[in-house]
C-alpha cells in the first residue's frame, strides 16, 4: 500500500461538476493498493499517517500531529501510484490491485481513520475526479508498507 501525503491548507475533489469531498487544514492522501495488500497494511499506513508530526509548533518546528492541530483528511484512491514507467512510454499498471480488491481496502483505510476520530472526506472510487490540493509548505511524503 502506498500513500502520497500532502500537508494542505485545503483540498477538495469534484466528480461530474459536483464537489464530493472537501477539507480544510490537514492531509490530502492519494492511496494506492497492490495485490498483496490486506488489513495489516491498511492498519499500518493509517496509524502512520495519524501519528505523523509534520505541522509546525510555536517554534516553527514540524512537531505537531494531525490530532494536535484538529486536522482533516481527504482520501482519494489512485491506482496510478503503482504505475511503472521504467520501460517504454506508456506506464504499466500491473502492480495495482484490481478494483474488486482495492476498493474494500480503501474503504477500510478510511474507516480506520474515522474510528481514530478524524474527519475524513473521500473521492468516488473509480470515477474521473478533479482534485484540488493546496499544498502547505510544500510538504509531501510517500508512505509505503
Amino acid at each position: 500500500m502506498r500513500a502520497l501525503i500532502q500537508r494542505v491548507s485545503r483540498a477538495s475533489v469534484t466528480v461530474d461538476g459536483q464537489t464530493v469531498g472537501r477539507i480544510g487544514r490537514g492531509f490530502a492522501v492519494l492511496l494506492g493498493v497492490t495485490h498483496a495488500d490486506g488489513r495489516a497494511e491498511a492498519e499500518w499506513v493509517a496509524a502512520k499517517i495519524a501519528g505523523l508530526r509534520v505541522f509546525d509548533d510555536e517554534a516553527g518546528k514540524m512537531n505537531l500531529s494531525l490530532a494536535d492541530v484538529g486536522g482533516e483528511l481527504l482520501v482519494v484512491s489512485q491506482f496510478t501510484l503503482y504505475g511503472d514507467a521504467r520501460k517504454g512510454r506508456r506506464p504499466s499498471f500491473t502492480d495495482a490491485a484490481a478494483p474488486e480488491r482495492a476498493e474494500p481496502l480503501v474503504d477500510l483505510f478510511v474507516e480506520l481513520l474515522r474510528e481514530a476520530g478524524f474527519p475524513v472526506a473521500t473521492g468516488v472510487f473509480g470515477a474521473h475526479m478533479d482534485v484540488e490540493i493546496h499544498n502547505d509548505g510544500p510538504v509531501t511524503l510517500l508512505i509505503e508498507k
